[in-house]
């Protein structure tokens, strides 16, 4: 029993219990919007694109300040409180297929975005602040790998359930056991450990920053926008969602139901891979992690040079109007089919890699957690963008090539953040907010209110 309580206050446990969490809300949501439409018709595509829309632009402006609110009250109830909104969202598009209210969809589309910018802020704290330098890249590909494991039994589920289904869209049924999972993971949210429990694997704890006021978090949040990596950072944390609304829209109007099943499994299961092998890269200890860096970010410029270059033409061959859906037995199937489960492995390259660069400039939880709420805001801006423009139903075309100008432009700011990493950040991280860091007394004495 003593082996077990030890175990349960690892770095590894927590990553492994986050991730479970986010298997069954956010990788769950990811299945469902991976089919195209939320899972329903394509003809539904405006309606789903304005949802995801009001979501994104929510997650936005509480993205800035969830650093801040998980600092106050700690990632455990933050986390909570956020994953709350996913079935919220579930049950919206569920009563939506039932009796076709479309405003509860919408509504639920901004409650999910205030709740999602709340939860991965808590995320993004404790997975970059819980590892020790050297292994940030395998707790990254871990818990990447955990959540997309939620999309991957997500589109099962609704590749079984849909399999004889011709209608357009999936089952009542998929929503069903979409929104029962997704509860799951609400509740099991309350079984992560505050940090001032946690040891790290080097027998360090996880050291928590001066406990700040409201006013003074304020302050903290200014001064992530005067941090310079953030600014640098920015075109890259803009595009890092923006192509989800091109690519599945495309899933939508392209292929039939139990395709678009198929193709969201794969989609899901290769961005496990993805998020692994950069994270064995970035965390190779024959390098200095600058080089590391540097490395990361031209594989990720040539694989999505390579990946997008092939978007462009496959999208010259069809419009918005595509009026016959594929399925997997159809002629020139493979070709779209191995396109998209790569769009699925770049992004999870590209994210991983994110999450690594912004934990390579800090180890404070507090100081993470607002660089965190910083990124998913800007993410989500990026993304409530590009489902406007989708919403406004803009020529499938012009979506392809905005995406892949997006993710260029954001390289050179990729590069000289990657440029100037240092071997280590155990001492704070000159220009970062509040690192004054409390002994492990003064932690224990502060465990309440990081609870």
């Amino acid at each position: 029993m003593g082996f077990l309580q030890d175990y349960y206050k690892t770095p590894m446990m927590q990553i492994v219990l986050l991730g479970l969490v986010c298997l069954c809300c956010p990788g769950m949501f990811n299945a469902l919007s991976g089919l195209g439409a939320g899972g329903s018709m394509s003809s539904n595509i405006t309606l789903v694109a304005a949802t995801n829309g009001a979501l994104y632009a929510c997650f936005a402006v509480v993205g800035i300040f969830a650093g801040s609110v998980c600092n106050m009250f700690g990632v455990k109830w933050t986390i909570f409180i956020g994953a709350i909104g996913y079935p919220v969202y579930s049950s919206a598009l569920w009563v939506f297929d039932v009796l076709g209210v479309s405003g509860y969809v919408i509504a639920s589309g901004a409650i999910l975005g205030c709740c999602a910018g709340l939860f991965w802020s808590a995320q993004g704290c404790i997975m970059m602040s819980y590892p020790t330098e050297d292994k940030k890249g395998m707790y990254v590909g871990i818990f990447w790998s955990l959540f997309n494991i939620g999309g991957v039994l997500g589109s099962l589920i609704a590749l079984v359930l849909n399999l004889q289904n011709d209608a357009g869209g999936v089952s009542t049924a998929t929503y069903t056991a979409f929104v029962i999972i997704m509860l799951v993971g609400v509740f099991m949210s309350l079984t992560l450990a505050p940090p001032s429990m946690i040891t790290k694997d080097d027998g360090t704890p996880v050291v928590i920053s001066a406990a700040a006021s409201w006013k003074d978090e304020l302050a903290g949040i200014a001064a992530v926008w005067k941090e310079w990596r953030m600014l640098a950072l920015i075109p890259a944390f803009l595009a890092s969602n923006w192509f989800y609304s091109y690519q599945f829209h495309v899933n939508a109007v392209y292929f039939d139901a139990p395709t678009r099943a198929l193709n969201g499994l794969c989609y899901w299961l290769f961005q496990i891979f993805g998020s692994i092998l950069i994270g064995m890269q970035l965390d190779y200890s024959g390098m200095r992690r600058r080089t590391r860096g540097i490395i990361g970010g031209v594989i990720n410029l040539v694989m999505m040079a390579a990946i997008w270059a092939g978007g462009i033409a496959f999208q010259t061959t069809f419009d918005n109007n595509h009026a016959n859906p594929i399925g997997w037995a159809s002629p020139g199937f493979g070709g779209p089919f191995v396109l998209y489960i790569f769009y699925g492995f770049s992004d999870a390259v590209f994210q991983s890699y994110m999450y690594w660069l912004m934990g390579a400039t800090s180890n404070d939880p507090r100081v993470l957690s607002r660089y965190a709420g910083f990124y998913k805001a800007l993410q989500s801006a990026g993304a409530a963008a590009s489902y406007g423009i989708d919403a406004a139903n803009t020529y499938l075309l012009w979506e392809c090539l905005a995406c892949m100008i997006v993710l260029f432009v954001a390289f050179p700011g990729i590069f000289l953040v990657a440029s100037k990493v240092t071997d280590t950040n155990l001492d704070p991280v000159e220009g970062a907010a509040d690192a004054v860091f409390y002994d492990e007394k003064a932690q224990k004495e502060k465990a309440e209110t990081f609870a």
